[in-house]
């Protein structure tokens, strides 16, 4: 059997992180070690640390992590280059004997680690700048005319994505949906799903609540200090994106902030589309944060993925 890999996925503010250790502390009084790898498409930038909820030293408990930290704020990091990175560290901590533990964030990621990536077309550079010369609204309708199904994942503020989706039709004449159909193939063997599943109006409240918590950690002089530096990606970031408006004198301070929690809790909305895909995984177990303790579900977990001696 190959060794197992625990993924765990679940909304923003659901304690992810603090699980993924949980099960890492677990397996060390069974002799075992583990590391985590991070599936967090913010957390891989150095410096944006408070919006995107990077785990400290203290969070981290001694427990190795990696892809954090790995790419400048001005960088373009695509989840190619994360899926290429995450294979790395497995390989090499698994050199080491430890179990790796992928955690996760950005459910594409996680897709793309359990089943893979489709050859898509390289980046056009000329079309994308037709693309984005295009209004917001004329590239939704374009969108939602030549692939529907991408229209309902991706968000209309997401010019990114919706550039991306567009320049593969484009490109193939095949919508981006039809590529990812690959999708629905078996999932890398050794790997356990692992979900945490919230009700939406518990997830809110932690979201909220974690808005607040940043704000009081010291978010806007963050990127303040960073806002230069922020690239097309990273400052597309929740959080950062928001108050770069604020900065930019197109919002107040509490509308930037109400704006934070808004595009969030919308954020979490998307996640859960990704969510329900996701619990099809063969294998997969789900766990209720709001309704058994977390050394439970940690404790389920580890169970779950029976790891051998």
């Amino acid at each position: 059997m190959p060794e197992t890999i625990p993924v765990i996925v679940g909304p923003t503010a659901g304690g992810k992180t603090t699980l993924a250790v949980r099960i890492a502390q677990y397996l060390a009084e069974q002799n075992r070690s583990a590391e985590i790898i991070s599936a967090d498409s913010v957390q891989i930038f150095r410096g944006m640390d408070i919006g995107s909820a990077k785990p400290d030293e203290r969070e981290r408990a001694g427990i190795p992590h990696h892809l954090i930290d790995v790419a400048e704020p001005e960088d373009r990091f695509t989840v190619h280059d994360w899926l290429a990175a995450a294979e790395r560290a497995v390989a090499e901590i698994r050199s080491r004997g430890a179990v790796p533990i992928v955690v996760g964030g950005t459910n594409l990621y996680i897709k793309a680690f359990l089943d893979g990536l489709f050859e898509g077309p390289e980046p056009d550079e000329a079309l994308r700048e037709q693309l984005r010369a295009l209004t917001q609204a004329e590239r939704r309708a374009e969108l939602e005319r030549v692939d529907p199904a991408a229209a309902g994942r991706i968000h209309p503020n997401d010019e990114r994505r919706t550039v991306r989706a567009l320049e593969v039709f484009r490109q193939t004449g095949v919508p981006m949906s039809e590529h990812q159909k690959q999708w629905d193939r078996q999932p890398r063997p050794g790997a356990v799903l692992l979900g945490l599943d919230w009700p939406i109006e518990a997830i809110n409240r932690r979201i909220n609540q974690r808005v607040k918590q940043m704000m009081e950690a010291g978010l806007l002089d963050e990127v303040r200090r960073l806002g230069p530096r922020l690239g097309p990606q990273a400052r597309e970031a929740l959080g950062y994106k928001q108050l770069l408006r604020h900065l930019a004198g197109d919002w107040t301070l509490e509308e930037a902030v109400e704006q934070i929690k808004i595009e969030t809790r919308r954020f979490a909305k998307n996640q859960r589309t990704w969510l329900r895909r996701l619990r099809a995984t063969p294998g997969s177990r789900w766990f209720c944060p709001h309704q058994e303790q977390p050394e439970k579900i940690a404790r389920g977990m580890v169970d779950a993925c029976r790891f051998g001696a």
